[in-house]
């Protein structure tokens, strides 16, 4: 239905389990898939090209009222944590001394970011978790500040 309101003339063929390979095995031109990330598409050579059909959530419901299972508390927060690991990456940089203030303004961190001291005595690596989105803007504006050893870690799960 989704496909002819566009206009678009396709057979649909249901497809369960590496949906990725059905193009390469030749039984499909386009896909549609259930996606995350779409990192598994993009390491099959894959890449979107419209628009998300359906955006979706997992939602825990409980009855009204009614007591909260043992651990429930603890897997939402579990849960969350991963959800929001996925906003934020950690930041890794080294920074001549004399601009850690203003590379710290460039990437406060939630709380603060950590700063150490580096062998070499006017250097000093900052590390801070960051936006996602804005890690390539932050990348560009300490390196223009004299930042080196810019490093990007993702993050699989926290509690904030």
């Amino acid at each position: 239905q989704h496909l002819s309101e566009l206009g678009i003339q396709a057979t649909v063929v249901r497809l369960d389990g590496a949906v990725e390979s059905s193009i390469r095995l030749g039984v499909a031109d386009v896909i549609a898939d259930v996606v995350s990330t779409g990192n598994t598409l993009r390491q099959a050579g894959l890449e979107v090209f419209a628009d998300p059909i359906l955006t979706s959530e997992a939602v825990v419901i409980s009855r009204k009222g009614g007591t909260i299972p043992a651990g429930l508390e603890i897997l939402i927060r579990r849960l969350q944590g991963v959800v929001t690991a996925r906003q934020y990456v950690l930041l890794d940089y080294d920074v001549p001394k004399d601009q850690v203030e203003r590379a710290c303004a460039i990437t406060p961190g939630l709380e603060s970011p950590t700063i150490s001291p580096l062998q070499k005595p006017d250097w000093m690596a900052v590390r801070a978790m960051v936006l996602r989105s804005e890690t390539n803007r932050l990348m560009d504006e300490l390196w223009a500040l004299g930042a080196r050893g810019i490093l990007v870690t993702d993050i699989h799960a926290c509690r904030l």
